[in-house]
């Protein structure tokens, strides 16, 4: 199945069909986004360190 609109009696579209699978993929996406919007002012880490820390916390091979 293939996204499908919706339209009113001028063509206009009005609303949208997704597949689930789609829906639930921009779902994802969705909550992913917030997730980064509420973390915006939280330090970063380097990405050495972080490869630092899981190999110490054995997570990565050595």
């Amino acid at each position: 199945m293939s996204t499908q609109f919706i339209t009113d009696g001028k063509g206009k579209r009005t609303a949208v069909i997704l597949p689930v699978a789609e829906y639930e993929e921009l779902q994802e996406d969705l909550q992913d986004l917030a997730v980064i919007a509420e973390r915006r002012d939280e330090p970063t880490v380097a990405f050495a360190d972080v490869v630092a820390r899981l190999k110490k916390d054995g997570r990565l091979p050595h």
